[in-house]
């Protein structure tokens, strides 16, 4: 067996490294276009997880690897003037030249053919080729991949200095063009990786599209002099960039396989490129070894393995891409909720668990939660919403009641529960006439009532054709309705495609001015009530030509601006056929973005079903309040008498 690979980085040296390992007989060829010491790059950093799969796929690389390593267990946090520390988080770095040259000796005791400065114009003639040629791999030209490359995050710099950091440090810091903020970690003794990243429309502001390599280094020195404590920046090539992000239809084409950032890459501020790279090597070294070297049958097994991890991975790296590149929506918090906020930012961190890393951490934050040294915490504390008091931040149960007899969904009566309600006014509009939710869903009656909205179009296949709706009534409706009622909290549905929420919506209102009847029922609800007032809003379709979450939040802040006091946060059903995004807390990353971008309280539900997930959502700053499924259990129920004993008693 012949095998060429093409790309000199971790992943074609490791993969090279395993080949050789599970078969001599194997000739590896590694080609390389650069020099052997070149590297574009200062450190990587490794996880736990790597480490152990390090470990068992090769003791002396590991060995080698893990006694060169900085290692840490900080994260410092810089926000206006103040640092905040969390311990417990376990990280160990390398520089990326000392990395590669490890991988290269190791690459030559096992007789690995290593080949530096090699052009390579066409696909090598070899039994196995591998593209390990990075993010502008030259061999994916030679496979319909069906490659996807698009920019994500903000614009980036990435440097070295030799001021040697504690601590993995973000570090923020406000100008006059605007936020800008910096991810900075150890890779040795000597050196640490310095990043730096704002929004384009910042880098503009700040005339960073005009300077060089040179007086860029400069701007980014001087705005981080507190952090570099006059060490200086370094400059590998160091140029401002967009992230691409890469995606494959396919990871292979006949005897062509690629891995790494040539198959896909992950946005830097999560830190798993290099992992997802050596994790691809160990997987692919393991199918060929499984499937005795039958190439088509390894590589699906290696895709079928790798690729759910790897969207997953890309998934949460372009959501944290995205996270940083709104990060100036966070300013307003204060520096203990702005800090647990950017730790909880993927989910993998929750209060429960960084209560268990850190617990001086979650007191702290629960302690400003509550006000006092020791606090219960946050879904605990108290919450005021004009005038009315909330002891925690769960006890709101909802109810819902029909305006009219026309805006009903089915024949049956609602339920109203006991405790603090949230009684939602609401009108079905196309989603009326429909039979009980218990024999399915947006069925219609055979003899429903007639239906209305914006639109003709029914919402199911199978629904009645709207007629328009008399405003004028359904507002006097809404009116009526308010005054009458009795409640804590009282709210106006606007979501899931009932009558208000189809005005909202481009997919079912062709008016130019979509929040003109919406809000003169909010106005006139409003002007009749005088308690908190919420509002049930879709924030995003879910649908192509449907309402962005960048519409849905200027709808909940033109709702504020008009007397809406509280947000609940709902996503897509505007029409039957849309494209949901259903998980555990699906509703938490949209909640987090009205509240912090409209500047509105939220609530939020979407499956919530521990403690652990309120405590996180409202210490962070996501929601102000949030509707709990805690799922029943039988921790403590009777013991049943056996049967011996129940005849001993028939007996007696």
């Amino acid at each position: 067996m012949n095998v060429e690979i093409v790309g000199g980085g971790p992943a074609g040296l490791y993969l090279a490294i395993l080949l050789r390992k599970l078969d001599r007989g194997v000739d590896v060829r590694v080609l390389e276009r650069n020099a052997p010491d070149a590297t574009f790059g200062f450190g990587v950093v490794f996880s736990e997880e790597t480490l152990g799969a390090l470990r068992d796929a090769d003791p002396e690389t590991h060995l080698e690897i893990t006694d060169t390593f900085a290692r840490w267990d900080r994260i410092a946090i810089r926000f206006r003037g103040r640092e905040l520390s969390s311990r417990g988080h376990s990280f160990s770095a390398i520089a990326r030249k000392r990395l590669l040259e490890i991988l290269q000796e190791r690459c030559r005791e096992l007789g690995v053919t290593l080949e530096f400065g090699v052009e390579v114009e066409e696909l090598p003639d070899a039994d196995l080729v591998v593209g390990a040629d990075g993010a502008n791999s030259l061999l994916r030209r030679f496979g319909d991949f069906g490659t996807k490359v698009r920019p994500e995050g903000s614009k980036y710099v990435w440097f070295g200095t030799d001021h040697v950091f504690d601590a993995f440090t973000f570090a923020f810091r406000e100008t006059e063009h605007g936020l800008f903020n910096a991810h900075a970690y150890p890779y040795d003794e000597r050196m640490s990786t310095f990043i730096v990243e704002c929004p384009e429309p910042v880098w503009r502001a700040a005339g960073l599209d005009e300077l060089d390599e040179q007086e860029s280094l400069a701007f980014c020195e001087q705005l981080f002099a507190n952090e570099l404590r006059g060490r200086e920046l370094y400059s590998n090539r160091s140029l401002w960039l967009d992230f691409p992000k890469i995606t494959n239809a396919t990871w292979h084409a006949g005897n062509l396989v690629i891995l790494g950032d040539a198959a896909h890459t992950a946005h830097f501020s999560i830190g798993s490129g290099t992992k997802l790279a050596l994790d691809d090597s160990i997987s692919l070294a393991a199918a060929l070894a499984r499937r005795r070297w039958d190439l088509a049958a390894a590589f699906v097994d290696y895709e079928l393995e790798r690729e759910p991890y790897v969207q997953r991975t890309q998934d949460a790296a372009s959501e944290s891409a995205a996270y940083f590149g709104r990060i100036a929506s966070y300013s307003h918090l204060e520096p203990i909720q702005f800090g647990f906020n950017l730790l909880t930012r993927s989910g993998r961190i929750t209060h429960a668990t960084l209560g268990v890393r850190d617990p001086h951490f979650t007191r702290a934050l629960d302690a400003w939660f509550g006000g006092r040294a020791v606090s219960p915490p946050p879904a605990f504390s108290p919450f005021e919403l004009r005038g009315v008091r909330f002891e925690n931040r769960f006890e709101l149960v909802e109810s819902s009641v029909a305006v009219s007899e026309e805006g009903r969904t089915s024949r049956e009566a609602g339920i109203r529960p006991g405790g603090k309600i949230l009684l939602r006014l609401s009108h079905a509009g196309r989603r009326g006439a429909t039979q009980p939710r218990s024999r399915g869903v947006d069925l219609p009656l055979a003899d429903g009532w007639p239906v209305v909205a914006p639109t003709k179009r029914p919402y199911g296949p199978f629904g009645a054709i709207p007629g328009r709706p008399d405003e004028d009534a359904v507002l006097d409706a809404f009116v009526a309705a308010a005054e009458s009622a009795d409640a804590a909290v009282l709210e106006i549905d606007m979501a899931h495609g009932y009558l208000l929420g189809s005005y909202l919506s481009p997919l079912t209102n062709d008016e130019d001015d979509r929040l003109r009847f919406p809000l003169r029922v909010l106005e006139a609800v409003r002007a009749v009530w005088e308690g908190p007032l919420a509002v049930r809003l879709s924030v995003t379709d879910w649908h192509p030509r449907g309402n962005s979450v960048e519409d849905g939040i200027a709808i909940a802040r033109a709702f504020a601006e008009n007397g809406c006091d509280l947000i609940h946060v709902e996503a897509g059903q505007t029409i039957h056929d849309d494209r949901p995004q259903y998980r555990r807390g699906f509703l938490t990353a949209l909640s987090d973005r009205v509240r912090n971008e409209a500047r509105v309280p939220t609530l939020v539900g979407g499956h919530l079903t521990t403690l652990d997930e309120a405590n996180t959502i409202v210490g962070a700053g996501r929601a102000d309040l949030v509707l709990l499924d805690l799922p029943e259990t039988e921790i403590d129920r009777p013991l049943p008498l056996s049967n011996s004993l129940l005849l001993g008693e028939v007996r007696a």
